[in-house]
């Protein structure tokens, strides 16, 4: 997995994964987020753009980066899900903790 972070002046963090995020990426795509929370981007957005499937490692590593943000007083807001993400979110109920947003300016609005 590729990870690009767009760390803005703001406090927000826009992250960009790039491949499965799975078994074998979660752990790294997890570190990843708290590193850029505790770096002081405590307002993070996820493009998921670059992810064509999530597992439940995943979707535990996403859950993980909303708790981070969640406990320096920010969240976390993921834009431009694809279909198999939007269905498991769904599936999992996990789009009611999780806001979803179709484009990344949509997610930068409103904090």
């Amino acid at each position: 997995m590729e990870l690009g972070i767009e760390a803005r002046p703001d406090g927000v963090a826009i992250v960009r994964p790039v491949g499965r995020l799975d078994l074998l990426s979660a752990a790294e795509f997890k570190q990843c987020l708290a590193e850029t929370v505790s770096g002081g981007h405590h307002r993070l957005v996820v493009d998921l753009q670059g992810i064509p499937f999530i597992d439940s490692s995943g979707l535990a590593a996403l859950i993980g980066g909303l708790k981070a943000a969640r406990v320096a007083g920010g969240d976390l807001r993921l834009a431009r899900p694809g279909e198999q993400a939007r269905v498991i979110m769904e599936l999992t109920s996990l789009d009611r903790v999780l806001r979803l947003y179709d484009a990344v300016e949509e997610a930068l609005s409103g904090w």
